[in-house]
């Protein structure tokens, strides 16, 4: 069992409002990341919310993790995930609200790359890491002083390089933020998948 772990707790500052709220061809981005790990083969999958929580749609499935220090940043977010996750849980695949082109093959080979027997698999586009993440329990120890501020795993895995193991993942999508409205209307048509750069926070 992998579960699925969905970091949709911000306020959407750039884009004036959450993310999680915000609809790329007639569906909400958190429903979209909810489906990318369903289909992807996790559960169970539970969805960090902070900002707009009271607004955000019905989950269908997914279980809702309320946070109410989401302004202490992303890392917070990451942690509070983690520590709601069932106690038999053995390793979690992790994603961010706001990048609606991953693909559920992405989500499959980071599992894949799992239970090959790595201890935290990353997907790397143009060669450098983003998300999904696989991270097995026996890491998330490790996390509480590396998950500051908006920085997650990043830290840890550059510090823990053999710990890693680099999964490609250009040929299936891409990691591209949508940061601002303009962002978006980017995505409609969806882009061509240029994996253009990695998410700096991890």
């Amino acid at each position: 069992m992998t579960a699925g772990l969905l970091l949709a707790a911000g306020a959407g500052r750039r884009y004036g409002r959450p993310k999680a709220l915000v609809e790329l061809d007639g569906e909400p981005l958190v429903r979209r990341a909810i489906r990318l790990l369903g289909d992807g083969g996790c559960t169970p999958v539970h969805v960090v919310l902070g900002a707009g929580a009271d607004e955000v749609p019905d989950l269908s499935g997914a279980v809702p993790v309320r946070h109410d220090r989401w302004p202490d940043g992303l890392g917070s977010s990451l942690l509070r995930g983690l520590a709601s996750l069932p106690a038999d849980v053995p390793a979690v695949v992790v994603v961010l609200v706001d990048q609606p082109l991953l693909s559920p093959v992405a989500v499959r080979r980071v599992r894949t790359a799992y239970a090959d027997g790595a201890v935290v698999a990353v997907a790397t586009y143009a060669g450098r890491p983003g998300h999904p993440i696989l991270l097995d329990r026996r890491t998330w120890p490790l996390l509480g002083g590396y998950a500051v501020g908006d920085r997650g795993a990043r830290d840890l895995l550059r510090d823990r390089p053999d710990l890693v193991v680099e999964v490609p993942c250009d040929d299936v999508g891409s990691p591209v933020d949508v940061d601002t409205p303009a962002d978006l209307l980017r995505l409609c048509p969806v882009n061509d998948g240029s994996a253009s750069g990695a998410d700096p926070r991890w």
